[in-house]
């Protein structure tokens, strides 16, 4: 079986345009972690003075349907039993139970077969990377070079979004004029996550061909999720600039409105589609070994320990020579 690409919400898992690739595996350890007391008496009185919608008196149904900890236990053993090795993307707007359930189960598992990792990617961005490591999780690489993959592919994904007010965005450098431009009405920006930020003031009044953020100079496919925000620009003017080899429209992530710092948002990800590509892309890049856990790798960390790979020995033997004389 080939290692499983798991994830920690189902709208993560994009539509794959062939049949051969796997889908990812939703993690309910992670949609139905526990809330903290005081994240659960917030949902409670929101939800009318802690009376169950369902009317049955069990509290919140969140709480009644939380996963315990023998749950999430038994939910990543299975996965190990069936594929020996799981890779975890989970984003970095995940509220921190998620996170902190995720790495209690690694803990109490000891084991070294499970990579958590949580690339500085928005959430449709983060669904587009999964989608890629679904499609090379059944080629011929090990586990250790599909985890440290996930950052190569990483710098290969444009995503972005359209959002109605950049007031509360702090993942992207924002400039004091566009944090005043945001309390205009009708305001519109176009913000560019990876690889490179970019942000862009959008203004359909002028008549010139308006600018759009600086974009791949390889081919690339587009998914777009619209959410409060009609996704009209992205697929009129941003896809025909970048000349993307087609648009697929997709759910917006739940994370992304916490991401993005707003919900009146249409996300947007332009990547690299093609399987033989993107296989040659990490077929490229040297292999190494593991100093901790022994698992193959490429790039400078582990992706299942997080270990760094030490300095070839060519640029520490110079060191110890210059400790050793100082010694003297």
């Amino acid at each position: 079986m080939p290692t499983a690409i798991a994830v920690t919400s189902a709208d993560l898992v994009l539509p794959s345009l062939d049949r051969h690739t796997p889908s990812a595996a939703v993690l309910q350890s992670a949609v139905r972690a526990p809330r903290s007391a005081k994240s659960a008496a917030l949902a409670r009185s929101s939800s009318g003075h802690g009376r169950s919608s369902a009317g049955h008196g069990r509290g919140h149904p969140a709480e009644a349907d939380a996963y315990s900890l023998d749950q999430s236990l038994a939910e990543m053993h299975t996965l190990l039993d069936h594929h020996g090795y799981v890779i975890v993307l989970c984003p970095k707007s995940a509220p921190v139970r998620v996170a902190h359930r995720l790495h209690a189960v690694r803990s109490i598992l000891e084991t070294d077969r499970i990579a958590l990792l949580r690339p500085e990617l928005p959430p449709l961005g983060l669904a587009v990377l999964a989608l890629q490591l679904r499609q090379l999780s059944v080629c011929d690489f090990s586990p250790g070079v599909l985890a440290s993959a996930a950052r190569l592919l990483s710098h290969y994904i444009y995503a972005g979004a359209v959002l109605g007010s950049v007031s509360r965005l702090d993942r992207v450098p924002v400039g004091l004029g566009s944090h005043a431009r945001s309390w205009v009405p009708g305001s519109q920006f176009a913000v560019l996550a990876t690889p490179e930020p970019e942000l862009l003031r959008l203004n359909p009044q002028k008549a010139e061909a308006p600018a759009v953020p600086a974009g791949p100079a390889f081919g690339t496919r587009m998914v777009v999720a619209p959410g409060q925000l009609p996704a009209d620009w992205v697929t009129g003017t941003l896809a025909p600039a970048w000349q993307v080899q087609g648009v697929t429209h997709a759910r917006q992530p739940a994370a992304s409105a916490e991401w993005w710092g707003t919900a009146k948002l249409a996300e947007f990800a332009a990547a690299i589609p093609d399987i033989s590509v993107l296989y040659q892309l990490v077929s490229s890049v040297r292999r190494e070994r593991c100093h901790w856990c022994g698992l193959e790798l490429i790039g400078d960390r582990c992706g299942f320990c997080a270990a760094p790979l030490p300095p070839p020995p060519e640029l520490t033997a110079p060191a110890a020579r210059a400790l050793t004389a100082g010694a003297g």
